[in-house]
C-alpha cells in the first residue's frame, strides 16, 4: 500500500489514519464492484432534442472554438464563458449571458490585448477574499508557446466582468498541461486550486498539483503533489464538497484510457488525500465537471471513456448520489447530452445549476455533421425531465 501524505504542521496524525483506512475500504468494495459495465445503468439519450441547444460560438470551416469553460454569478442568471480557438490554442473569446444562456454577447474587444497571446484551455473562476472582495479570474496553461513559459498567465475583473486587467503570470512554479481545472473554496475561506503538469517525456507520466490561494486568488502558495499514480496517467482533477461538508472528493480522467477514471478523498480539507482508486464504470471519462441538484443528487458531465460504452466518445451526465462514488455503486442512471460528430473530440464542460432547477452543461463539440468545425454548445435540462423519461422506459426514476 502506498500513500503519499502532505504533512501539515497541524492534525497530522488522525489525517494519516483516515487515509489508511479509508484507502483500505475503498480498494475492497471496488474490487467488488468491477464488473459493472455497460448494462448496470440505464441511458438517456436527449442528445436529438436540439430544443435543448444552445450554441454560445459557431464553428466554421476555418474557425474551431474549443475547450470552454463557465461561472456563474450570484444572481443567478448572468454567466460567463471562456474558451480557446483552435485545439489546445490561443485563448482570446468571451461571452456573457445575462438570461441563464439563452443568449450570449461575445466581449473579446473588452479584454487586455494581451489576453490572445495566452494558450490553451482558459478557465474562469470567482474567487471571493476573506475580506469579501470578489474577483473573476481567468487562467490559461502559458503564453510563451504552448508548453513554453511564462507559465499560468492570468486576467482579473474585480467589478463583476465590466472591465478586465492582466495581472502577472503565477511563474515557472506553476509549470502545467493545462491550468486549473478545479478550485473549490475551504473552510477556512482560501481556496484550493488543482491541476495537472507532466513530470516526465511526453504524457508519459502525469501528476496532478494543488495550491491555495488565501487572499482571493492574487497570491498562491508553491504547488505540491496531490496524486501520483503509478502505472496510471492522472490528470484532469474535479474537486467538490460532500453534501455533509465534512469531506473532498477528487474525480481524475485517467489518460492511458485502459480502464476506468480515478477518485480520491480527504478530510482535512486536501492537506491528505486516499491514495487514488478506480471508479465506477459509469463514471469512467474526460474533465469531470458536476452541480448538486435540490434534492441533493449529482450531475456530473464528461467526454465518455468508459470501454464498451454505447455513448463513447460522446458528451455525457453521470447522475447518482455522493454515497455512491466510494464503494463504486453505478448510480441512477447516464444521460447522452450531445453527439460527437468528430470523434472523441469533445467535453471539457462547464456546469451550473440556476435557480429554477435547470442544468446548462457546456462543451465544444461538433455537433452536426458537415465541413464546420466544432462550437461551443449547451445543453440545458432539469432532473426532473430526466426522472421523467426513465419512467416512461419503465426504469426507476428514484437515486
Amino acid at each position: 500500500m502506498r500513500i503519499r501524505i502532505i504533512i501539515a504542521a497541524f492534525g497530522a496524525l488522525p489525517a494519516v489514519l483516515f487515509c489508511l483506512q479509508t484507502r483500505a475500504e475503498t480498494v475492497e468494495k471496488s474490487e467488488t464492484t468491477m464488473n459493472d459495465g455497460p448494462g448496470s445503468i440505464p441511458l438517456v439519450d436527449i442528445s436529438g432534442d436540439e430544443r435543448r441547444h444552445v450554441v454560445i460560438a459557431q464553428g466554421t470551416p476555418d474557425i474551431y472554438q474549443g475547450h470552454p469553460t463557465t461561472a456563474l454569478m450570484p444572481d443567478g442568471r448572468t454567466i460567463f464563458a471562456v474558451w480557446s480557438v483552435g485545439h489546445g490554442g490561443p485563448a482570446g473569446p468571451m461571452a456573457r449571458s445575462d438570461d441563464g444562456g439563452l443568449t450570449w454577447a461575445r466581449l473579446d474587444n473588452r479584454l487586455p490585448e494581451g489576453y490572445k497571446a495566452h494558450i490553451n484551455c482558459p478557465s474562469i473562476y470567482r474567487i471571493v477574499a476573506p475580506d469579501g472582495k470578489e474577483r473573476l479570474w481567468v487562467f490559461s496553461a502559458c503564453a510563451g508557446g504552448k508548453g513554453l513559459p511564462p507559465f499560468m498567465p492570468r486576467i482579473v475583473s474585480e467589478d463583476s466582468g465590466a472591465t478586465w486587467r492582466e495581472m502577472e503570470p503565477l511563474g515557472d512554479a506553476f509549470k502545467c498541461v493545462m491550468t486549473f481545472s478545479s478550485v473549490i473554496r475551504l473552510r477556512d475561506n482560501s481556496y484550493l486550486g488543482m491541476y495537472h503538469r507532466r513530470c516526465g517525456q511526453g504524457d508519459k507520466s502525469l501528476q496532478v498539483m494543488q495550491t491555495t490561494t488565501c487572499d482571493g486568488g492574487l497570491t498562491w502558495s508553491e504547488p505540491v503533489i496531490a496524486a501520483d499514480v503509478p502505472g496510471k496517467l492522472a490528470c484532469e482533477p474535479f474537486a467538490f464538497r460532500s453534501p455533509d461538508g465534512a469531506e473532498l472528493c477528487c474525480l481524475m480522467r485517467e489518460n492511458t484510457h485502459k480502464g476506468r477514471s480515478l477518485v480520491m478523498f480527504s478530510r482535512d480539507e486536501g492537506t491528505t488525500w486516499s491514495e487514488p482508486a478506480n471508479t465506477a464504470w459509469g463514471l469512467t471519462g474526460d474533465r469531470h465537471m458536476g452541480v448538486y441538484t435540490a434534492d441533493g443528487r449529482l450531475v456530473i458531465a464528461f467526454r465518455d471513456k468508459a470501454l464498451e460504452s454505447p455513448t463513447l466518445g460522446h458528451f455525457v451526465a453521470w447522475i447518482g448520489k455522493y454515497e455512491d462514488i466510494r464503494p463504486g455503486k453505478p448510480g441512477q442512471c447516464r444521460v447522452k447530452l450531445l453527439h460527437s460528430h468528430a470523434g472523441g473530440d469533445c467535453g471539457y464542460p462547464g456546469m451550473e445549476l440556476l435557480p429554477d432547477g435547470t442544468i446548462i452543461a457546456t462543451t465544444y463539440i461538433k455537433h452536426r455533421p458537415g465541413a464546420e468545425k466544432h462550437s461551443v454548445v449547451c445543453a440545458r435540462f432539469k432532473i426532473s425531465e430526466i426522472d421523467a423519461m426513465l419512467k416512461s422506459q419503465g426504469k426507476s426514476s428514484k437515486p
